[in-house]
């Protein structure tokens, strides 16, 4: 299924942060709130409502075991270099 559909329904929360996450590879939750001036409960709706369309994965995160990281599904090219910490 085309990306664009599976984001169509979406609120405009979950779509920033799918924006961001877009162009900004594997972030936190923190990355993601300061990024996108949103709440971190808003952050935290966007998203489990992107894993519930399976558009996003969730990551350990080896720096810190208290956060995750999130990124587009099949984002191949995050490498530990370009996170955003």
């Amino acid at each position: 299924m085309n990306i664009d559909i599976r984001i169509e329904n979406l609120p405009p929360s979950a779509k920033l942060v799918f924006k961001i996450l877009e162009k900004g590879g594997l972030l936190t939750q923190k990355d993601i709130t300061r990024e996108s001036y949103l709440p971190p409960r808003t952050v935290r709706y966007a998203l489990d409502r992107l894993k519930k369309k399976d558009i996003l994965e969730e990551r350990f995160y080896f720096k810190d075991a208290r956060q995750s990281l999130y990124g587009i599904k099949n984002f191949q090219d995050a490498k530990e270099g370009d996170l955003h910490v």
